[in-house]
């Protein structure tokens, strides 16, 4: 009763109705959706289904779209003879089985990315032909651990096919939205993404603003650069680097600034490029923005007694999600609206411990506010529970 009863002061204390706000009539209810063209927000796989099967799989790819997805999102890097495969960041240290086999030991190695120095194995040291001996395992340990080693490293242009394949066996539209993976650190090691990227694409007929395809970017040079060869809508996202008692993105490198903004020394930060300014600038060479979600609705610990420690609402001993409470959702949404630019947030996951208290552990209560908020497409690691909470 104790912890409910912070609960419940906290969110009077910050104006909050919580499940009232998350219980509101339903957009897909009444037809209408407050997103910039007044369509269905867009559902996008994140990494595939993740959220189910180790991400960036051809297999987590066809599952996000049996699960719905409108659009699958391949995070793109290069191997070291320049083809474009499909991996969260290029150190695969984490995703794949690279550190158990002993013939590419002499690999591991320490580089640069973004001014950080990782240590593991690259793509870009490896050939495809190395890389398609790799099988992927799930990086979250919290999630099943069962598929790993099944599934090889996919091309993009394997993507590219199976949303196409997909596409005439679904009778629907599978769009792709593939990311260039830190692109500077692409660029310094004589592998750029982009001309790669856009002699695939245009393979494909991949050239127009109607084309089934978005590219999307953390950094900002590279993004004007692809405006300034293709009609594809681009997408510039937005990152942080955690976020503080209060609620407020916090900005730490190499999360706080895209990175040819630190190499350029451009003192300006992600959350520069949110102004009214900022999104102006962005329109000039990009049709949307990806925001990490905590810039949209942002949410705050609690401290009812006074003792300088965030308030444990659950009472497990463990400081998460759940121990947050909602605030007022920002401006940010309204004003990239009124620059004419749409907003795809990012990541939407269903595990209880990454859910604010406001959501009592219902997923599916989440997406239906970001929905009710206007966000014209969500990335999420479980299309299914987005695909329902938009279409109930």
């Amino acid at each position: 009763m104790y912890q409910l009863r912070i609960l419940a002061a906290g969110l009077a204390a910050a104006g909050i109705l919580g499940l009232a706000a998350c219980a509101g009539g339903s957009p897909a209810a009444s037809g209408r959706y407050p997103t910039l063209d007044g369509k269905a927000p867009l559902v996008i796989g994140h990494r595939g289904a993740s959220g189910y099967l180790p991400e960036h799989t051809l297999e987590s790819y066809k599952r996000a779209i049996e699960l719905g997805a409108d659009f699958i999102e391949p995070d793109v890097v290069a191997t070291k003879d320049g083809e474009l495969v499909v991996r969260h960041e290029p150190n695969i240290t984490a995703t794949t089985d690279v550190s158990t086999r002993p013939e590419f030991a002499s690999r591991k190695t320490t580089r640069m990315v973004d001014g950080i120095a990782e240590t593991g194995w690259f793509t870009t040291d490896l050939t495809l032909a190395e890389l398609k001996t790799l099988r992927a395992k799930q990086a979250m340990a919290e999630r099943d651990q069962s598929h790993n080693g099944k599934y090889a490293i996919p091309t993009l242009r394997e993507v590219l096919d199976l949303a196409r394949s997909e596409s005439a066996r679904t009778g629907r539209t599978i769009g792709v939205y593939p990311e260039t993976k830190h692109p500077t650190y692409h660029v310094n090691a004589g592998l750029a993404l982009e001309d790669r990227l856009l002699k695939l694409l245009a393979e494909y007929g991949y050239t127009s603003k109607n084309s089934p395809v978005i590219v999307q970017s953390f950094e900002v040079g590279n993004l004007k650069y692809l405006r300034g060869k293709t009609a594809v809508r681009l997408v510039q996202l937005i990152d942080g680097d955690g976020v503080n008692a209060q609620g407020k993105v916090t900005l730490a490198p190499p999360s706080d600034r895209p990175y040819d903004f630190t190499v350029a020394r451009d003192s300006r930060t992600f959350a520069d490029l949110l102004t009214p300014t900022g999104l102006k600038e962005i329109k000039t060479y990009a049709d949307g923005i990806g925001p990490w979600k905590a810039y949209l609705l942002p949410a705050r610990q609690l401290d009812a007694n006074g003792d300088g420690k965030p308030d444990d609402l659950t009472g497990d001993g463990v400081i998460d999600e759940r121990d947050r409470v909602q605030l007022p959702a920002t401006p940010v949404v309204k004003d990239a609206h009124a620059a004419g630019l749409f907003v795809h947030p990012f990541t939407f996951r269903s595990e209880a411990k990454r859910l604010v208290s406001d959501y009592r552990g219902d997923a599916a209560a989440e997406y239906r506010k970001f929905y009710e908020m206007g966000v014209d497409g969500v990335f999420s690691d479980f299309p299914d529970t987005a695909v329902k909470a938009r279409d109930r």
